[in-house]
């Protein structure tokens, strides 16, 4: 087979797979909305920064969606996921917190969603041994993600960063989540998850499945470009923060760069950066970006620079008053982390019980 072959063999298995994987989707969306109660849903964060616009679109939207539809919805911080590509942990204490805090000010609630930290559940990483042994060292290689996260952080292979979509396995799987709301990226892990889950009851649980194979339920929100025209991203610098003051917001998109074309259009490939701030001005109004364009005309990058602040700060405005009110009393902040972590232990304990018990590692 020539190299052309073997691209276009891969092609189609990968367009196949996630046709597959859209399918399933659909239909556990469909039994979701019609039965919420009967699914557990798991997703969450890396404590790398502060949240932005484009976690809460791409993202918090959806997570409250679920939670109020009366999905057992569980949120995890993933502090040790940090270092899959990152040197230092500093600042991550306060990362975390804050990331609690964006989390509440948005609508999630404590007392429907479970809000917990990686590294304060040792049961549940305790499961990565198990797990690992059900995956090989190839599978491990052809995750695409992993090789893209490695390319975009300029380190070294780790073991961890290699490794680390079975600790995804891990966080999914610890609580019995049979559905997980992801972007169409990170795929590889849920199917991934679901090859752990099934090989583990095959091979040690036969007559009563201990995991379930969870779904992917691929987000149907848009992509979210940054300020700069580039992908949303904390590392860039050009995402707008949820808890920004309204100052540091327009300075931001002040300084944001445009072209040198005076009238306003919408074309994402031809203009991208003025593009990023039409979709950002439609995201927080629900308007088409084409009509914002049509609407500023030739007034120029000053005019629409300055109807992208003040739509921004009024669609953030009561994020920001909430916030403000929460941080006023972190002690409560830090016991809603404490609960959850208290929450997840003993789910963890439970699981890993049950995985020892099937392995026949009870003594």
């Amino acid at each position: 087979m020539t190299d052309v072959e073997q691209l276009t063999a891969a092609g189609n298995e990968i367009s196949a797979s996630f046709m597959a994987a859209k399918k399933r989707s659909d239909k556990t969306l469909a039994a979701l909305k019609a039965n919420p109660s009967q699914f557990t849903m798991l997703t969450g964060d890396r404590p790398t920064g502060r949240l932005h616009l484009g976690h809460y679109f791409g993202s918090i939207l959806e997570r409250v969606q679920m939670q109020e539809r009366g999905v057992h919805t569980n949120l995890i911080i993933a502090d040790y996921q940090v270092i899959t590509d990152r040197d230092t942990t500093a600042h991550i204490q306060d990362n975390v917190l804050n990331m609690v805090l964006d989390y509440l000010a948005a609508g999630i609630d404590p007392n429907k969603t479970m809000i917990y930290t990686h590294s304060a559940v040792p049961a549940e990483n305790q499961l990565l041994l198990p797990f690992l042994s059900l995956i090989t060292e190839a599978e491990l290689h052809r995750n695409p993600t992993v090789k893209s996260e490695m390319e975009a952080s300029g380190h070294a292979l780790t073991g961890l960063l290699l490794t680390y979509p079975v600790h995804q396995a891990c966080d999914i799987l610890f609580c019995k989540a049979n559905v997980v709301p992801i972007g169409k990226d990170n795929l590889p892990h849920v199917e991934l998850t679901r090859t752990i889950a099934r090989r583990f009851n095959e091979r040690y649980s036969p007559k009563h499945e201990i995991f379930p194979e969870p779904s992917a339920i691929l987000s149907e929100a848009p992509e979210i470009p940054g300020l700069d025209g580039r992908k949303m991203s904390k590392s860039y610098g050009n995402s707008i923060q949820l808890g920004a003051s309204a100052e540091e917001t327009a300075k931001l998109i002040k300084k944001s760069p445009t072209d040198s074309e005076r009238m306003i259009t919408f074309d994402p490939i031809a203009r991208p950066q003025v593009s990023a701030l039409l979709t950002t001005a439609g995201l927080v109004t629900g308007r088409k970006p084409e009509e914002i364009a049509e609407e500023i005309g030739n007034g120029g990058s000053g005019t629409l620079k300055q109807y992208v602040t003040e739509q921004v700060n009024e669609f953030l405005a009561p994020h920001r008053e909430r916030r403000a009110e929460l941080a006023k009393d972190m002690d409560s902040v830090r016991d809603i982390l404490e609960e959850g972590n208290r929450k997840a232990n003993e789910i963890a304990e439970k699981t890993l019980d049950e995985v020892r018990s099937a392995m026949g590692m009870v003594y």
